[in-house]
């Protein structure tokens, strides 16, 4: 298995184009200024989810090419919210209240169970419940760190897990090394957004 990645690695940087790599290096600079709270993490983010939109549609890989896409838009809300409320003095790091997260999650499933049977039904695609499943947490994911949820870091915790799964299944070397990247970052971004909480943390929208 060992040997297996690390052939598979090897092969996936020569097979990576420069626009692919700038695309990943501008993801993770993303990550560690929203680590930091910088509101030039969106920045980042936009031009990213922008490069990554061409070249998952080049590798025919649609809906993660609309999914980026929604990034993108996503960015755009989150520096104008980051910008706002930076202005104003009033975004803070938050925590909504378990409940919150359990009817988010009830309504990822119902729209994942309908999007897989459409996937299945009607595409070739691999795991398309458990790609549905990590498609739509994402989406809520993304709009977390937009309005500076803690909690956003324990769902990108399962998501990208998740992920490692299913690139590594697909043989997406250089994108699973990519997502081992990610968790490293989310663990430290968990201990930075903390210090920054306040103590009466839970927002009330």
């Amino acid at each position: 298995m060992i040997r297996e990645l690390s052939i598979g690695l090897v092969s996936a940087w020569h097979d990576t184009s420069g626009l692919e790599l700038t695309a990943a290096v501008l993801a993770v600079a993303y990550l560690i200024l929203a680590i930091r709270q910088q509101l030039s993490c969106w920045v980042a983010a936009f031009l990213s989810s922008c490069l990554y939109v061409w070249v998952l549609s080049e590798a025919h890989l649609y809906m993660e090419s609309v999914l980026n896409a929604f990034y993108a838009a996503m960015a755009i809300y989150g520096f104008l919210q980051w910008q706002h409320q930076k202005s104003g003095g009033a975004l803070t790091v938050s925590r909504w209240p378990l409940a919150r997260h359990t009817q988010a999650l009830l309504v990822i499933l119902a729209l994942s169970a309908a999007s897989g049977f459409l996937l299945r039904r009607f595409t070739s695609a691999a795991w398309p419940y458990v790609d549905s499943m990590v498609t739509w947490s994402s989406v809520f994911a993304t709009f977390l760190v937009a309005r500076k949820v803690y909690e956003n870091w324990y769902w990108w915790l399962v998501i990208d897990s998740v992920s490692l799964g299913l690139y590594f299944a697909r043989h997406l070397y250089m994108t699973l090394l990519l997502f081992s990247l990610y968790l490293v970052l989310i663990v430290i971004g968990m201990r930075e957004w903390r210090r920054s909480l306040p103590s009466t943390s839970y927002a009330a929208g």
